[in-house]
């Protein structure tokens, strides 16, 4: 069994927030492929979700950001979920808005979600880094993942959503390369042909040298000096 978990704050104030990406991902995951509302348990939001047949869980923290590992970790224990079978969503500011990577292991980078998971559950977990950009100083990091998502990110934001849905049952199989094709195909589909012709070199090109031109026809020769006679003239008009 999986277990997919959005790290994110409750309460409305914060609810389409940077820091909420992922709230969102499990939202929208738990919205195309649940028929269970979410139900309090575990100091937090559960449900399940059926991707090809597979039961995955899909957990949203209650205990706020810093102490996330909390909710987590009493899941994974009480469902006997490995770490290494464990995906959290969360939102990365080194990643520009709309990019999205998936990583098995490693540091929390100073996240604290991902610091609380550490504490509770060990670091061997997977996560899928969201981007959401940075604001350009340390000093302004707070503000800023506790801000808003602008109008303007709208777009990005649901087209990155829908991938993440489209390839939830990709990444509940442990194919991470078919997932982020899936979202790939969402954020940045491929562009349709344009049927833009040749230049006339290339068509030139590709028929070979150009035939030479024909030649222009050769004008009439001056008529001739007529040496009928007057009478001549006469009879051949009645011929």
């Amino acid at each position: 069994m999986r277990l997919f978990v959005g790290l994110g704050n409750p309460g409305p104030q914060y609810a389409h927030t940077r820091h909420n990406i992922g709230f969102m991902a499990v939202d929208r995951i738990a919205a195309d492929h649940g028929d269970k509302p979410f139900r309090a348990k575990f100091q937090g939001q559960i449900t399940e979700a059926s991707l090809r047949g597979s039961k995955v869980l899909l957990l949203k923290p209650g205990t706020f950001m810093n102490r996330s590992g909390q909710s987590v970790g009493e899941a994974a224990r009480f469902y006997k979920i490995a770490p290494k079978d464990i995906f959290v969503f969360h939102d990365e500011l080194d990643l520009a808005p709309g990019k999205i990577r998936v990583k098995q292991g490693g540091g929390h980078a100073g996240h604290n979600g991902l610091r609380s998971l550490h504490d509770h559950i060990g670091e061997s977990y997977g996560r899928v880094r969201m981007g959401i950009g940075h604001p350009g100083h340390k000093d302004r990091v707070s503000p800023y993942v506790l801000g808003g998502f602008a109008k303007a990110d709208e777009a990005w934001l649901d087209d990155l959503m829908r991938g993440i849905s489209d390839g939830a049952a990709d990444l509940a199989a442990g194919d991470s390369a078919r997932f982020l094709n899936a979202v790939a195909q969402r954020v940045a589909p491929p562009r349709p042909s344009t049927g833009t012709r040749k230049p006339p070199q290339a068509d030139a090109a590709a028929k070979g040298p150009a035939a030479a031109p024909a030649p222009a026809p050769a004008p009439p020769d001056p008529p001739g000096k007529d040496d009928r006679t007057a009478l001549q003239r006469l009879a051949d008009r009645f011929r």
